[in-house]
């Protein structure tokens, strides 16, 4: 929370600036006219907020619920622990956020610092999630140890940026799925059996038919 602000006139400034943004857009939203409509004054919102860029890092950060981070899940089934990850969303603030979507990218386009700053936001907790999973599967021997990282979160994260940004109608699950899949066929290593558990298969085997 913005420092000095109360809980109550701080969710009021972001929950005003949230909804002018998505019905008139980010660029066409004035800090006057997000003052006006939630009964903070300018001078408070600008004490609290260098300007409007910052702001709307916040609001954005606010609808998207970045500040929850996704359950850090480990089922025994990489496979399936990374499909739950890249389908992932927060709860709450759906419509808001597909409202948003069109104004964000149109002013990320015009304002490419800002648009810079957005994706570092969105993408760094992502992309940092996805190569903790990454590197367990190198500890389990599912992946060989020289496993491209950042290559690896492009080819799993790619299909669910795409559909965020062009493809929403896309169902989640059946992508996900899909791009695990072609994953695991491009970089999973052969899993070599479990001598050890063989080898008392063979011994129960011998014992069995003596």
């Amino acid at each position: 929370m913005a420092r000095g602000l109360s809980e109550r006139a701080h969710q009021k400034v972001l929950d005003t600036a949230a909804e002018l943004f998505s019905e008139r857009g980010i660029d066409a939203t004035s800090v006057d006219a997000i003052a006006a409509a939630s009964g903070v004054s300018k001078a408070t919102i600008y004490k609290h907020w260098a300007d409007k860029d910052t702001l709307c890092l916040e609001v954005l950060s606010h609808v998207h619920r970045l500040e929850e981070d996704p359950p850090e899940v480990d089922s025994g089934d990489l496979k399936a622990d990374i499909e739950a990850f890249l389908t992932y969303e927060p709860p709450q603030r759906a419509e808001i956020k597909k409202r948003l979507m069109p104004h964000l990218i149109a002013y990320s386009v015009c304002n490419q610092e800002f648009g810079r700053a957005w994706r570092a936001r969105v993408t760094e907790r992502a992309r940092a999630g996805l190569k903790k999973l990454l590197r367990r599967g190198v500890e389990q021997g599912i992946f060989s140890a020289v496993l491209d990282e950042d290559l690896g979160v492009a080819l799993l994260f790619g299909p669910m940026l795409y559909r965020h940004i062009f493809g929403p109608a896309l169902d989640k699950e059946w992508l996900a799925q899909g791009a695990v899949d072609s994953f695991w066929k491009a970089y999973a290593q052969p899993q070599r059996p479990n001598l050890i558990t063989n080898k008392r298969e063979v011994y129960k085997r011998r014992k069995t038919r003596s």
